[in-house]
């Protein structure tokens, strides 16, 4: 089982966003079980858990772990492929964001258009270097620092800016003929309280802490190159 997978197919997208088959599926991370042991943890008859699950497993969202015979009947155990699923823009490929369209580093907005990017490229070199059969060279460093003051954020993100930008011109050969490009975004943003990532209230939970104007602050400046 991957630790997380990233869905491209519009179809698949709308399977796992129905509330019984996400069920399924979160119970299928945390281990294989029948459609009749799944039956009583969400509450339906076997027959329709086992035609929600057909249907994962037609997109792929969970496969057959193996058999076991009960009594007179063979029972599919089934799996999730992932622990998690993270749904990419390209399952809403006419309407993904494009951060090409406009650039602004104190945009919040422009921000979550990269990240949906960032999701939508490594979603794709993910699948490809799976099917080849290759490793995928990527990094990732995440980290938090507390501010004292936004005058102190503001000299960070000048020395942050001045320093990855001098790295680029370091090691940057356009000329390189095997070389291959690589993509590198750097983003600075609040933290979000726990109790705000999760759950239908999430939204009415931050603006009653950060305030109604909080969704059109800027998040923090973000460089890319």
């Amino acid at each position: 089982m991957l630790d997380v997978t990233v869905i491209e197919d519009a179809e698949a997208a709308v399977v796992s966003l129905d509330p019984v088959r996400a069920r399924l599926l979160a119970e299928l991370a945390a281990g294989p079980a029948s459609a009749a042991m799944l039956a009583g943890k969400v509450g339906l008859p076997r027959q329709k858990v086992n035609y929600h699950l057909k249907t994962l497993e037609r997109h792929g969202l969970v496969e057959l772990a193996g058999e076991r015979r009960k009594g007179n009947v063979t029972e599919r155990m089934m799996r999730a492929t992932a622990a998690s699923y993270v749904i990419s823009p390209q399952a809403l490929a006419a309407v993904q964001p494009d951060p090409d369209r406009f650039r602004d580093q104190l945009s919040a907005r422009w921000l979550l258009a990269l990240g949906a990017r960032l999701v939508r490229d490594v979603g794709l070199l993910v699948t490809g270097a799976a099917k080849a059969r290759k490793r995928l060279a990527t990094y990732a460093l995440d980290g938090e620092v507390t501010f004292a003051s936004a005058a102190d954020r503001a000299a960070f993100i000048e020395e942050l800016t001045a320093g990855v930008s001098a790295l680029i011109r370091k090691y940057h050969d356009g000329d390189a003929e095997a070389g291959r490009p690589h993509r590198i975004v750097v983003a600075v943003h609040p933290t979000v309280k726990p109790e705000t990532v999760s759950g239908p209230e999430a939204v009415a939970r931050t603006e009653a802490v950060a305030g109604p104007e909080a969704a059109e602050a800027p998040a923090g400046p973000e460089t890319t190159h």
